[in-house]
């Protein structure tokens, strides 16, 4: 040998990209990627010693007041049109139907109330809870199950998914509105919401729908 000494394993044998470089590799891959990416997965892509949440934070502020936005998801992070343009993009949405009363309330219920067991769930409504109304909100991936209760029987509990964050532009499920909010978007009747520090509550009619029928 002449005294040079050999890397470590594991180490790079180059230096990491410049962070106007590693900037590019983030916005490549969130602007290709269909969901939000995490810091773990963003760091496991990029080259050894780069630091994807500093070029994050870098991208975040380069968007800021652009068309579109890198905003935070969960624990993910993703490029999402700026909130004043969404109109914009109304004519490429696809119209969806409006969901039921009864699986609009259990929703809602998780969001505010998670992690929850069924039972508290149909204790907050006054009503059972259909079975198929979880699992289709499931199949939305609006919801998904939570930790055990340690309590007899270790009921499971349910809570909201990234998917249901990213489908409503919130960060977390702290972002979540209050109910005038929700009512003066249309997205509440005016009869009271069980479970949001208003009460009454009604059995609907045909809970076993996840959504209504169209008229």
């Amino acid at each position: 040998m002449d005294g040079a000494e050999a890397p470590e394993i594991g180490e790079s044998l180059f230096g990491a990209p410049p962070l106007a470089e590693q900037e590019r590799m983030v916005e490549a891959v969130l602007f290709a990627s269909a969901d939000p990416v995490s810091v773990a997965d963003l760091a496991a892509r990029m080259p050894h010693g780069c630091d994807p949440k500093v070029a994050l934070e870098l991208l975040q502020k380069r968007y800021e007041g652009r068309g579109v936005r890198v905003v935070r998801v969960g624990e993910a992070w993703a490029i999402r049109t700026a909130p004043d343009l969404g109109f914009l993009m109304q004519k490429e949405t696809v119209e969806t139907r409006k969901l039921s009363r009864a699986a609009t309330e259990t929703l809602a219920i998780i969001a505010y109330h998670q992690p929850c067991t069924r039972a508290e769930i149909e204790e907050i409504r006054g009503v059972s809870v259909s079975k198929g109304t979880l699992d289709q909100l499931m199949e939305l991936e609006w919801i998904r199950f939570g930790r055990r209760r340690m309590s007899p029987g270790r009921p499971v509990t349910y809570v909201v998914t990234p998917a249901f964050l990213d489908h409503f532009g919130l960060e977390s499920a702290r972002d979540l509105p209050g109910v005038r909010e929700l009512r003066a978007a249309g997205l509440l009747e005016s009869r009271p919401m069980p479970g949001l520090g208003e009460d009454g509550a009604e059995e609907d009619e045909g809970q076993e729908d996840l959504f209504e029928d169209e008229s």
